[in-house]
């Protein structure tokens, strides 16, 4: 059974860090995961993502965002640091089974967790 979930998120001051975690079972390591957000009001976009053959991160993260893998457990993290008001958003985790990363997309990812809220405030 294929299954995601998110942790990790919480209230954290700008300038903090955070690192989300994603628990991702019934996937195999050949399997493309994604982290994605959605700020309030606006819509989801990609932030990263890992796969075995590679990974990126988004332009507008770079530098402050980094992704990574345990495939021993199934887990991919989302380090977050130097953390801005503007991050609040909620995080998704997003799968799909595939070698190599399909891009940014929302509609190139099958499986989705729940979220969990990152708030940047003071």
């Amino acid at each position: 059974q294929v299954q995601i979930v998110e942790s990790g998120g919480g209230l954290v001051q700008p300038g903090g860090s955070l690192r989300l975690s994603c628990a991702a079972s019934g996937f195999t390591f050949a399997t493309a995961i994604g982290w994605f957000r959605q700020p309030p009001g606006k819509e989801r976009e990609g932030g990263a993502c890992i796969s075995i053959i590679a990974s990126f991160v988004s332009d507008s993260l770079k530098g402050r965002f980094t992704i990574s893998r345990d495939n021993g457990k199934n887990m991919v993290y989302l380090q977050m640091n130097s953390l801005k008001p503007e991050d609040t958003a909620v995080y998704y985790c997003a799968a799909d089974f595939r070698r190599r990363c399909p891009g940014l997309s929302s509609n190139d990812y099958t499986y989705w967790g729940q979220g969990t809220q990152v708030t940047v405030s003071s």
